[in-house]
């Protein structure tokens, strides 16, 4: 009688861990399909550089949410230079 109870016993051990793996794996993987839908940027964010192209020379890189923008002059016939920062035209001084 001692022998059958500790099999049930430890039966009743692995249904208990198997129900509580099979729970857990269920609320990690839906942490993970929520937080893959809380990844995408805010619509406000996804729009708020605009690349501007001013002529052949000059392209501007402008933040919508900050004013700020950093042109780059690219001469004929040669490599790209370094951004620099502009003050904003947009700034109350």
């Amino acid at each position: 009688m001692d022998e059958k109870k500790r099999r049930l016993s430890l039966t009743g051990a692995i249904v208990i861990l198997s129900i509580c793996l099979l729970v857990s794996a269920f609320t990690i993987s839906s942490a993970i399909r929520d937080s893959s839908r809380d990844g995408s940027p805010e619509p406000e964010e996804q729009y708020r550089y605009e690349f501007i192209s001013a002529n052949e020379q000059n392209v501007i890189l402008f933040d919508k949410k900050t004013g700020d923008y950093w042109r780059k002059f690219i001469e004929p016939n040669e490599g790209p230079t370094e951004w620099e920062k502009q003050p904003s035209p947009l700034e109350i001084q």
